[in-house]
């Protein structure tokens, strides 16, 4: 039987993408940049990219990867291929700004749920996402923490683990994500119910983020935070 949004006592999220507008402050800083270079540079090509070079082998760990990532980027951008830019992209997740619905949204959840923060970024930079967000989180797990990024199973087991001492289970829990190839396809793989928030639903593409191998059907489905905090608020009211 289909669960119910009142049947939860935990909302785990993705942070970046879901909360986060990174691909926004990346493709800002890249313009600036640009700017600067007397070039201009195509956003969505940028976080093609980006993403190309991103998900490479070698990558290091979320946002200071940036660094390489830019090296990687810049010729095809005709952007100057220095490394104080790229130390600028990194630094920039320092002011990247929350979807204009998150703040709000994740305020408004908070009354009914425990907010846990699942990332693959570092929690220098996660420190920062969540003053940008009002700091609303329950708890918080980083790739600093985990010592993986997801869709490492792992990451999520110890998510559970923490859960569990407080004497509850996964089945307490709806992730809430925009990635399916980080978030909704392995917390279905793993039997947790899951929340798709489609942020670029109005756009082609995977934009900054990897293309899953298979679409995942989610347990729920909304295209912004409000409307899980809307769907979440008529529970109480009915």
């Amino acid at each position: 039987m289909a669960k119910s949004l009142a049947d939860f006592k935990y909302l785990t999220f993705d942070v970046v993408g879901t909360l986060i507008d990174f691909e926004g402050g990346i493709k800002d800083c890249l313009a600036a940049i640009a700017d600067e270079a007397g070039v201009s540079v195509d956003g969505e090509e940028a976080l093609a990219l980006y993403r190309a070079a991103r998900y490479s082998g070698d990558a290091g760990l979320f946002p200071d990867d940036l660094v390489r990532v830019y090296l990687v980027i810049a010729p095809t951008l005709g952007l100057p291929s220095e490394q104080r830019y790229g130390e600028r992209l990194r630094d920039s997740a320092k002011s990247w700004k929350g979807f204009p619905d998150s703040a709000q949204a994740l305020q408004r959840l908070s009354q009914r749920y425990r907010l846990i923060a699942m990332t693959n970024a570092r929690r220098w930079a996660f420190e920062h996402f969540s003053r940008e967000l009002g700091n609303p989180f329950y708890a918080a797990f980083t790739a600093d923490d985990t010592g993986t990024e997801k869709p490492d199973p792992a990451f999520f087991e110890q998510v559970f683990a923490f859960v569990a001492k407080e004497g509850g289970s996964k089945d307490d829990i709806l992730h809430v994500a925009q990635s399916q190839y980080h978030d909704i396809g392995i917390s279905r793989r793993l039997g947790m119910t899951n929340c798709w928030i489609e942020r670029r639903h109005a756009q082609k593409g995977y934009g900054g983020t990897i293309e899953p191998k298979e679409f995942t059907r989610p347990d729920f489905h909304f295209t912004s935070m409000a409307g899980l905090a809307d769907a979440v608020e008529a529970i109480k009211a009915a």
